[in-house]
């Protein structure tokens, strides 16, 4: 019982890979806040995990939104007591060369993945300081938080950037025991990467097969997609490491697709 009694909130935790750590916490014993857009899956999500024995509730939060955020951390904190780890995870993937990309849609991946990321990161150091137990804040980015790809330009720079929010972060919660890190994961099969292999076949006029095998997975080992669970599994060690040796890191979790 590796998380037991810690409080973790995590973001977009009610579908894909949030959705799997927040399982593989509950299992370690955390108390776990299912905080998504989709309050209605979210709160799926947090019953799957109390019939399953662990400890559950949802929130829903627009992790662009101050107030929501704000408001919906504060109301975990109420319920389980603190918070421990934050899982900054929600995300959206937008397919488009830069040419092409409206200013819309560059500012709404970036606000998402950057913005959300801020927010709640600010809203749950303000309690872990209070608290004086440390704190783990753990940053979803990417292999493409270190590589380009075609096609992903607000991604890729949005991946970029929460390595630099996490090395600062890493540099400022020390003095109170709070650690940051970012898993980089390779390609996963989750939803938002289902919806990928279409989009990328239409753009660059290939098949879907070829998507898979010549763009995703062709810089693996083994050409094998990253699964939830290595994920979810990297994001119990972070969370659970003991000490301030591991902080300010960024973990590659795919299959050799770009060694550090």
């Amino acid at each position: 019982m590796r998380m037991k009694d810690k409080v973790a909130i995590i973001t977009g935790a009610a579908s894909g890979i949030g959705k799997d750590i927040a399982f593989v916490y509950a299992k370690e014993g955390a108390k776990v806040v299912i905080a998504d857009l989709n309050h209605d899956s979210a709160n799926l999500t947090a019953k799957e995990i109390q019939s399953s024995g662990g400890q559950a509730m949802a929130i829903a939060v627009d992790v662009t939104n101050e107030k929501q955020v704000d408001d919906g951390i504060a109301k975990a904190v109420d319920q389980f007591g603190g918070v421990d780890v934050l899982i900054s995870n929600a995300g959206i993937q937008i397919i488009e060369s830069v040419d092409k990309l409206s200013f819309d849609n560059w500012k709404k991946l970036l606000a998402i993945h950057l913005d959300g990321a801020f927010l709640t990161t600010r809203a749950c150091l303000r309690y872990m300081y209070k608290q004086g137990r440390g704190g783990s804040i753990i940053y979803m980015g990417s292999v493409h938080s270190k590589e380009a790809s075609v096609l992903k330009g607000p991604y890729v720079t949005a991946k970029h950037g929460l390595i630099g929010l996490c090395k600062v972060v890493a540099k400022e919660g020390a003095q109170y025991g709070v650690r940051a890190n970012v898993i980089c994961p390779g390609f996963v099969r989750t939803p938002l990467v289902e919806k990928q292999i279409p989009e990328q076949a239409k753009s660059l006029g290939i098949s879907e097969a070829d998507v898979i095998k010549k763009v995703m997975l062709k810089d693996t080992v083994d050409g094998e997609f990253t699964t939830v669970d290595d994920v979810a599994n990297t994001a119990l060690f972070l969370a659970s490491f003991g000490s301030n040796a591991l902080t300010g890191q960024s973990i590659v979790v795919s299959h050799g697709w770009f060694m550090q």
